[in-house]
């Protein structure tokens, strides 16, 4: 039990490690706006994730699962969704606050939940839509439309949470089996095609010592991120490693404040509290469930604990 829970807690530790390699990444993406155009610094993030790939792979892989994968198509789908989803939110970053960024990125679970429900026929319960409405909220009080202007940052923030739902949708339809390095190699390639083809009539080579050390941090932490994700999830549940996601909240405020000297308004750190407490609401539904699962586990193991022939009981001290 203890050797469990010290795994358990290790992955949870690998998931804040995952999360704050993402916040730092955005952040260096947000340092290098108006030196490089927002699709370059999204193709490096495809060049630099290659020297991830040595720690990811296993020794029964092939490289050529990077090429090869076993579902074509959806192999597809998640490139293109990533390379939406970092061009997109690079774009975001480099013209929000990034509180406000990452709040509309928090819309994720809506999509998620919108797009399992119409494609995958799954049933959603109350508790997860009430969650989502209320993550809803949240970014219209951020947004507050018809009072402030919205512009292409905010658009771009929303792209970035459509397509990040389309990939974890895409990753479902994938299966388990799926090796990893076709999974991370569609996280690779995406950007490298589709960012490296849009950055052409823009491009220029980057100068300067700080704008490489930027374009190095956003592109291998955005990597290292994957790869500590990768690792959280083999050491604790999903639902739990979750919830360290918030944690990029937290980074965000941070560095507007103290970094790019963004501060927030009032109503803005309101929508960012709802925001964030509709995600803890989902994982708390999470738990509870679990929770309850758990007990009838324990119960029904207690109940065939009994001989069925009544030779012996074993008493079990009630906790």
């Amino acid at each position: 039990m203890q050797m469990n829970m010290s795994f358990f807690t290790s992955g949870m530790m690998l998931a804040f490690a995952a999360y704050s390699s993402f916040s730092v990444s955005d952040a260096y993406s947000k340092l290098l706006a108006g030196q490089l155009d927002p699709f370059e610094v999204a193709f490096s993030g495809g060049v630099f994730g290659f020297l991830i790939i040595p720690f990811i792979r296993r020794p029964n892989e092939s490289l050529r699962d990077i090429f090869s994968p076993q579902r074509p198509g959806m192999w597809v789908v998640r490139a293109i969704a990533i390379f939406a989803s970092t061009a997109a939110s690079v774009e975001a970053f480099m013209l929000l606050p990034m509180p406000e960024a990452l709040s509309l990125m928090f819309l994720m679970p809506f999509f998620v939940t919108v797009l399992s429900v119409t494609l995958l026929r799954e049933k959603v319960s109350g508790w997860a839509w009430l969650s989502v409405i209320l993550g809803f909220v949240g970014v219209l009080i951020v947004l507050r439309p018809g009072v402030r202007a919205l512009h292409l940052g905010h658009l771009c923030a929303v792209i970035a949470a459509v397509a990040n739902a389309v990939g974890v949708i895409a990753y479902r339809l994938a299966g388990n089996n799926t090796p990893r390095l076709s999974l991370f190699g569609s996280s690779l390639f995406g950007p490298l095609v589709g960012d490296g083809l849009l950055m052409l009539g823009h491009a220029h080579w980057p100068h300067g010592l700080k704008t490489w050390m930027f374009l190095f941090g956003y592109g291998f932490l955005a990597a290292l991120g994957q790869l500590l994700m990768m690792m959280a999830t083999a050491r604790a549940p999903a639902n739990r490693v979750a919830l360290p996601q918030y944690s990029q909240m937290l980074w965000a405020v941070a560095f507007s404040y103290f970094l790019f000297h963004q501060p927030l308004d009032n109503w803005t750190i309101v929508g960012i509290i709802v925001v964030t407490l509709s995600g803890m609401l989902n994982w708390i539904r999470q738990r509870i469930h679990f929770e309850h699962l758990a007990m009838e586990e324990r119960r029904e193991r207690r109940r065939h604990m009994h001989d069925p022939a009544g030779a012996t009981t074993v008493q079990v001290p009630m906790k």
